[in-house]
Order: structure tokens, then sequence, then C-alpha cells
């Protein structure tokens, strides 16, 4: 990060060029637009990866306001997690997907946890560490992962489930916060397809927007699209900013 912001710098000091700083969360909120783009502010954005579990509000350019966030793991971090569980591979959310897709989510019953203004899923990934315990070692290899293939598509079926199942529930508790008429959900985990379709059918007479799977992960147009909008609102920084990787900007 460094090195690339020096570089950045360099070029643009080179070239007589405006350079802005922006926040790749900024990045995942403004990659709505690549998807739809007569999308413009206020609306409600549910941030989701591998570090974040956020809902937002757009109200206008440079203007977010964070309506929840997690408290623990983010559900892209507990898909990573689960998935080592289970064995399955890295990164956890294409490879949960793919193994829930011959499961049966009712097999194990998982927790939902419901919390005010936030999200939660640490409970939901140590709950499903037990149900793995609870096998008995005679079902597992000598990793600890379940043996049963069916057992290991069950298990990822029902916690997909489970993660997708609160994470509209928090979604919906923003929505009623914020009053917006338009949603989007973005980052990594947004590719996932049980959330997406979860997401349009429950907030269908709503304007729904998901990015194309290319702009769910980290990618250089969503950075170049807030960029755009940080520079008309804000103009240009000085070349010579320091790097921020604890940046909690989304706009």
């Amino acid at each position: 990060m460094l090195v690339g912001t020096a570089y950045a710098q360099s070029a643009a000091l080179a070239r007589g060029l405006p350079i802005t700083g922006v926040s790749h969360l900024a990045g995942h909120v403004y990659s709505a637009m690549l998807a739809d783009p007569e999308l413009q502010p206020p609306y409600l954005a549910l941030v989701v990866s591998g570090g974040h579990t956020d809902c937002v509000v757009l109200r206008d350019h440079g203007d977010a306001v964070r309506l929840a966030a997690t408290r623990d793991d983010a559900v892209g971090e507990a898909f990573d997690k689960v998935a080592r569980m289970l064995g399955l591979a890295y990164p956890g959310g294409p490879a949960v997907q793919r193994a829930a897709e011959d499961g049966d989510a009712s097999r194990f019953p998982l927790p939902r946890t419901r919390l005010e203004d936030s999200f939660s899923f640490s409970g939901l990934k140590t709950a499903v560490r037990y149900a793995v315990r609870d096998l008995g070692p005679e079902q597992l290899d000598e990793r600890g992962v379940p043996v049963d293939p069916q057992v290991v598509a069950d298990l990822a079926a029902a916690f997909q489930r489970a993660a997708v199942d609160q994470l509209v529930g928090g979604l919906e508790q923003a929505l009623e916060r914020s009053g917006a008429d338009r949603i989007a959900v973005v980052g990594g985990v947004a590719a996932n397809a049980p959330l997406r379709d979860a997401v349009r059918e429950r907030f269908a007479g709503l304007r729904v927007v998901i990015p194309p799977l290319r702009h769910c992960t980290d990618n250089a147009a969503m950075i170049a699209v807030a960029g755009w909008h940080r520079l008309q609102v804000r103009g240009a920084d000085q070349p010579g900013f320091e790097v921020d990787p604890g940046l909690g900007e989304f706009a």
C-alpha cells in the first residue's frame, strides 16, 4: 500500500494530474454505480466482505452514515473460518457456496443472532464448530474435518442459510431506520448467489442494485468511481498524504 501510494503520487506530480486518497470501503459503496449508472444517493448499502459487515446510508456524495456494523467477525471472515472447519478451499465464500449446492440446510439447526443495529457471526461460527465436534471422532479425519461429503455439504448449506438470514434481517432493520427506497449490496460476499437472491426477493418492491461478480471483490473500477466523486466534492489532496490502513470512510 505504501509503495503503491508513493508511485501514484509521483505519477500525479510528474504529469500534473490531481490525486485523491480513496478508502476501499467507499469504493465498495460506489461499486453499485457500476451496475446501475443512474443510481444516485441517497441509498442504503450493505457492505459485506472478509473484513467488514456494515449497513451504510450514502446520503450524498461525500456524506455517508454507518447504521450498523459487526461486533466481532465479519461475514466473509466467518465463511473463511467455516470453510476451514469443513476442509474446504480458500477463499471460503465460493467454496461454501459450491458445497452447499448439494446440502440439506435443515439437517443442522444453527442459530441466527439478532442484535439491534449490529451484526454478530461469532456465535454462528462457534455453533458450526460444535456441530462438527459432536459428530464424534470416528466421523472426523486427522484434521478434525468431517469425512462424509454429505455432512460437509449439509453443514455448509446450514451455515450459509443462517448467515444470509442474519444479513437480510440486519438490512431490514437498517432499512426501517433509514427509510431508504434504494438498496445496494456490495463487497466480496455480495457475490454469494443465495444472498443476492434473498435480498432481491425480500425487497422486491424496492430498487435493489448488486454489482456484477467482477465488481464485488476489490477492483480498480470501484476506486475510480469513488475517486471521481471525491474529487468533485473535496478537490484534490496535496501530494505527500499518508496511508491509513484502518480508514473507515464510506464516501
